[in-house]
């Protein structure tokens, strides 16, 4: 599922989405079920915005221990909004590691309104959707795959961080390319493609002859300014599709 972006966006009536990562599907559920509403989140960040005001880092940490040991989908939700540039990342055990961005004032009024009108739309546009989240293994997701479906698949970026949820390495990425073209549907797989430094081998050994339509993006996550650079980013089409 990635973060979600494309399915918000495109918006189709019917879809079946899924992930590893059970703390992003948590979120969602829980604003597609209604527990977590702009209201709902508005008291929970005024609340917890004024503890991190109060007690800066140590409460960051205090959090993210807490949501650690429970991952309450509001807890993700403020550790993702307090942390390094808003980066999600887990280690070996599965335990959210990302520090703090160093600013205790995060949640004033402006920001905490933004985060919920961003959570107000999603809601919005999960009204009146047959859409189903699940955690569970890719393997599991594209066998459920038919002829009039269309699958989009947004996997770690192999050759680049991809430790932010669980292992996945060349073999994982070889396993899932290759299942990939054997789906009995249409599909976009979207891989990074190359930068100024090298170009991604794992897409040339896999998708060298398939259409691929590319995007230019900038990240803005590295801790310094020298360390964010300009990305060309693909989706691979399957065959047809484009017409």
């Amino acid at each position: 599922m990635g973060s979600g972006a494309v399915l918000f966006n495109i918006q189709p009536d019917k879809a079946l989405i899924a992930d590893t990562n059970k703390y992003v599907v948590e979120v969602y559920r829980s604003i597609q079920s209604g527990i977590i509403s702009p209201n709902s989140l508005r008291t929970y960040l005024e609340v917890e915005g004024k503890k991190l005001e109060t007690c800066g880092a140590d409460y960051y940490y205090e959090v993210r221990e807490r949501f650690n040991l429970a991952g309450n989908p509001f807890d993700f939700i403020f550790l993702n909004r307090a942390s390094f540039n808003g980066v999600i990342r887990f280690n070996a055990k599965g335990k959210f590691n990302v520090p703090f961005c160093k600013k205790s004032d995060r949640f004033r009024p402006a920001y905490i309104t933004k985060i919920c009108n961003q959570v107000n739309w999603v809601a919005e546009v999960l009204q009146g959707k047959d859409w189903h989240f699940l955690v569970q293994d890719w393997r599991d997701t594209l066998a459920s795959a038919r002829a009039d479906d269309f699958v989009y698949l947004d996997p770690p970026y192999i050759g680049r961080h991809t430790d932010y949820f669980g292992r996945w390495d060349s073999t994982d990425a070889d396993e899932l390319a290759a299942a990939v073209k054997e789906l009995p549907c249409g599909f976009a797989y979207s891989m990074w493609k190359k930068n100024k430094y090298r170009e991604n081998e794992h897409l040339i050994q896999h998708f060298s002859n398939y259409p691929q339509t590319i995007y230019h993006h900038y990240y803005h996550v590295g801790s310094t300014e020298d360390l964010r650079n300009p990305m060309e980013e693909v989706l691979v089409i399957s065959p047809g599709c484009l017409a």
